[in-house]
């Protein structure tokens, strides 16, 4: 059974800082890509960042680079998101997501959804 499970979301105040998990199961994990999606209420679901088990290449969002580090542990099956100086704008629920290497980092191809934790930032 394939399962991304998510981890880290929380309350925090502007200017600190969150870590998010996203521990894999089910598939082998060397042939995708794992990425954060998030979504804020009444806006549609966007890309964040993701990273490629296979070479560790990654791509960030224009509105999280310098603040949020995406990174993976291979033997752990396991991508964090490190997010620093947090914005209220960064408030929503943050999805892991994984797609079958060659792939698009989008919505609609992703392969596999985790259900999402929720990031608050408070002003």
């Amino acid at each position: 059974e394939v399962q991304l499970q998510a981890f880290g979301g929380g309350l925090v105040q502007a200017g600190g800082s969150l870590k998010l998990s996203c521990a894999a199961s089910g598939f082998t994990f060397d042939d995708y890509a794992i990425g954060w999606f998030r979504q804020a209420p009444g806006k549609e679901r966007e890309g964040v960042s993701c990273i490629s088990n296979r070479d560790g290449s990654t791509w960030y969002a224009d509105s999280v680079k310098g603040r949020f580090t995406i990174s993976g542990d291979n033997a752990k099956n396991t991508v964090y998101l490190q997010m620093n100086s947090l914005k209220p704008e960064d408030t929503a629920v943050y999805y892991c997501a994984a797609v079958r290497i060659p792939g698009f980092f989008s919505v609609n191809a992703m392969n596999y959804w985790g259900k999402g934790t929720l990031v608050t930032v408070s002003s």
